[in-house]
């Protein structure tokens, strides 16, 4: 039996449609993402934790649930909202449908809304909060707590609970410790497949503790939220970077680095979610499309002398990489890692490697 359900916008809009998944109400953070494949990796991916998120892509579930193309143990999103979900899809690795999933994990999901009109209203006004409702009434109550809705403790949230070690067969050249932020395991995946034995630790971890386990390089990872509210993770970050240990960080990890370092963040209109997104590399000039997930970014600006940035955004000029020239050091805004998406610059994963075995600053 169809369900029908409203999605009531801060600013008052109200779009109608059906519910698929999970029943309910929930409040979040909206978003769009304008990725046309990589559904599973979307919804389990932790730096969604907290949103509703939008696909641009009219259909989502085409090839079903294929736990093997998981990014973490499960769903982090607040809510999925698509144009059309697929009831029958196709593929020999299939284990479940979409609508099936989504209500065996509890998640909220709307459909049968206009998806372009919507997108182009948070283009246009910038991420607001929104809420999943069975009523299309925006009671007193109701805008109130759309008006203080924020994502906080992201990063307690979907960090692991203790540390772990994951290492491929045969010699196992180096040690990397994998500060979890919400990592996406195809970081970890990267890693092993050059022959590293990584150690997860979780997000609390102190800067002493790592030390303790004597790593080649510390691998910072992706995650949700404001990095700025993170204070306790960028003190122990400064200390660590003292040692001069190797450091690589993508996404949450790129941010946390740059505020580490005395640089500056700020909150971006929209964001940059989807495997579409092109930067450039400043040593080069050489153009990539990369896989993106995040809503704040470097400022630019803000950057100390010892570090220059090695990437921008080509759409709107904001920083996309930083190499540190006073530490072993760099870091970008994009997923090397992609999975799915451009794998372009799985290189990046080769010079972390490089700088390892060298033990120093990798830039030029």
């Amino acid at each position: 039996m169809e369900r029908e359900v409203y999605l009531l916008l801060e600013n008052g809009r109200v779009f109608k449609g059906k519910g698929f998944g999970a029943a309910g109400e929930v409040t979040g953070e909206l978003v769009f993402t304008t990725g046309m494949t990589g559904y599973l990796e979307t919804l389990t991916d932790p730096s969604y934790y907290g949103q509703i998120v939008v696909h641009t892509f009219p259909l989502i579930g085409n090839y079903g649930i294929i736990p093997a193309d998981f990014e973490s143990g499960g769903p982090h999103v607040r809510a999925y909202i698509v144009r059309q979900w697929c009831e029958h899809p196709s593929n020999f690795r299939c284990e479940r449908t979409l609508d099936q999933y989504l209500q065996e994990k509890g998640v909220i999901g709307m459909y049968d809304l206009d998806t372009r009109e919507l997108t182009k209203l948070i283009r246009e006004h910038g991420v607001m909060n929104a809420r999943i409702s069975t009523s299309p009434y925006m009671e007193e109550a109701l805008q109130s707590e759309l008006r203080a809705y924020r994502v906080t403790d992201a990063v307690s949230h979907v960090t692991c609970r203790e540390a772990y070690q994951s290492a491929p067969a045969g010699v196992n050249t180096k040690r990397v410790v994998l500060w979890d932020f919400g990592a996406k395991r195809n970081i970890e995946r990267e890693l092993m497949k050059r022959g590293c034995r990584v150690i997860t630790v979780p997000a609390d971890t102190k800067a002493e503790q790592i030390k303790a386990w004597k790593p080649h390089g510390i691998m910072l990872s992706n995650g949700p939220g404001d990095p700025a509210d993170n204070p306790g993770i960028i003190q122990e970050l400064a200390k660590l970077l003292d040692q001069k240990i190797p450091t690589f960080g993508i996404c949450l990890g790129h941010q946390l680095l740059a505020l580490a370092k005395g640089a500056a963040t700020s909150k971006l209109k929209y964001g940059h979610r989807g495997a579409n997104q092109p930067v450039k590399d400043l040593s080069t000039g050489r153009v990539y499309i990369t896989s993106q997930n995040h809503g704040y970014a470097v400022d630019s600006a803000s950057l100390p002398a010892c570090a220059k940035e090695s990437f921008v955004n080509v759409n709107d000029g904001t920083c996309e990489g930083v190499r540190y020239e006073d530490i072993p050091a760099f870091s970008v805004q994009f997923h090397p890692e992609a999975c799915g998406g451009p794998r372009d610059t799985e290189y990046l994963f080769n010079d972390f490697m490089q700088l390892m075995e060298r033990g120093q600053s990798i830039c030029h």
